[in-house]
């Protein structure tokens, strides 16, 4: 029983969380009331806060799992890139971050999702806090990868790992959101961003 509860928990919020992308894509974040949410996804309010304290919680939660299909896109690559031999010695680090990225789930949502839950974050001390701090446990995330790609290409980075991490996620969303204001679509944004993340691993990386 305990693990059926379980499993329709999950659903229950899976399907909220889809239902809040969804409306977010219509009206934005602060369009994107509990209500609508509610009726996209077909419950009621009290279904809503008996999974979510707020409409905060959820966009944190709907963010986090934009953050993490990032993270995991990039991680599937380069586990598939090591097994296949690209990341042995002699790899070329800036054409791999390009390879890298390029092929990943960036989309134009996900990078309007992004900005407007930093408007948010600048707005509100205490979601901004929480923010970083699932901005943090990204980083980590993105940080074991670049340990990971540099042990396999015995590869020597000019700052810690969690310094380059920081800097490409910097980058990455500055040129990702510079890609959506242009128009361009989502493969574009992907190889803008990876080509300037290419640029920026020349200088992190020794030669």
């Amino acid at each position: 029983m305990a693990a059926t509860a379980t499993r329709s928990r999950e659903n229950t919020r899976a399907r909220l969380l889809d239902a809040a992308a969804q409306v977010f894509a219509e009206v934005g974040l602060e369009g994107a009331s509990v209500e609508a949410v509610c009726e996209r996804a077909g419950f009621t309010r009290g279904a809503f806060y008996s999974n979510f304290d707020s409409k905060d919680e959820l966009f944190l939660m709907l963010a986090a799992r934009v953050a993490d299909a990032r993270v995991a896109a990039v991680r599937t690559r380069v586990e598939q890139m090591r097994a296949e031999g690209e990341l042995g010695d002699g790899c070329d680090p800036t054409d791999l971050v390009q390879q890298i990225m390029e092929l990943g789930s960036d989309d134009r949502l996900g990078v309007m999702l992004m900005s407007e839950i930093r408007i948010r974050a600048l707005r509100d001390p205490a979601f901004g806090e929480a923010y970083l701090a699932q901005e943090r446990e990204m980083g980590g995330s993105i940080a074991r990868i670049v340990e990971d790609i540099v042990e396999a290409g015995s590869l020597r980075l000019r700052l810690p790992a969690t310094d380059a991490a920081r800097m490409l996620m910097i980058i990455w969303e500055g040129m990702t959101v510079r890609g959506a204001m242009a128009g361009r679509d989502d493969a574009e944004l992907r190889h803008s961003g990876g080509e300037e993340l290419g640029r920026l691993v020349e200088l992190l990386v020794e030669s």
